[in-house]
């Protein structure tokens, strides 16, 4: 029993400072989040159950005003959900071995597995004496109360304070452009990060929300001829 207490404190003092960034982007984002809620009149406890049944960052910021002030149009609501969410579907399959054999904890990590989650448990190398499994839960654990803490305090701070809210979606864009300096900062290998700009070219053409989905599946393919290559050259070698 005290094994398994110490490998758990262990894990959370280790995952912490791993995830301060997210810390202090989701606390902004879901302040963002909750303060554009309350100025377009939606309700407090709206925005707390999305955040706590959802969490969707992205698509929360879109629904706002695609879904919600918008007149209600079900097969458009799930269109624009899929092709805002699609992405989820594509780096959650590279998420499948690292998760399968988490037990219990299963379900959980595969509700909160965010894009800031995905990069921190992917690109981490892990100490070879940190429980993986209770990394993997405190990081994706950890993430999802930052999200819900910034909805919280954004829907206070939105019900006393009114001011010009243009401009603060933004701060979901500025996330994600940290989070890619610093994987390119501390990766030597830049071909994902290149394919992933190269392939994400036609989104800032087009600026329309179907590329998303073309750019996904050219980042996936893209990945996928590397990868085959790579064990293709290891078995000749």
């Amino acid at each position: 029993m005290n094994t398994k207490k110490h490998d758990l404190i262990s894990a959370l003092k280790y995952a912490f400072p791993i995830t301060i960034p997210v810390l202090i982007g989701y606390i902004f984002l879901g302040m963002a989040y909750g303060i554009l809620m309350k100025a377009k009149g939606l309700d407090t406890s709206l925005a707390v159950f999305l955040s706590l049944f959802a969490y969707c960052g992205s698509m929360q910021y879109t629904a706002i005003n695609y879904l919600f002030l918008a007149p209600f149009n079900p097969l458009y609501a799930l269109v624009l959900t899929l092709m805002v969410n699609s992405r989820v579907a594509f780096y959650g399959i590279s998420m499948a071995s690292k998760y399968k054999s988490i037990g219990i904890l299963k379900p959980f990590l595969i509700f909160s597995l965010s894009d800031e989650t995905f990069s921190i448990v992917c690109s981490h190398n892990i100490q070879e004496n940190i429980n993986k499994r209770a990394f993997y839960f405190f990081v994706s654990f950890m993430n999802y109360c930052y999200w819900n803490i910034g909805t919280l305090l954004g829907c206070l701070i939105g019900s006393f304070i009114t001011f010009n809210t243009k401009g603060l979606d933004f701060v979901l864009t500025a996330l994600f452009v940290v989070i890619f300096t610093e994987q390119w900062l501390e990766s030597k290998d830049h071909r994902g990060a290149l394919i992933g700009l190269l392939c994400s070219i036609p989104i800032l053409i087009f600026k329309t929300n179907i590329f998303i989905i073309l750019a996904m599946i050219l980042i996936f393919i893209a990945i996928s001829i590397i990868y085959k290559y790579n064990e293709y050259g290891k078995i000749y070698e």
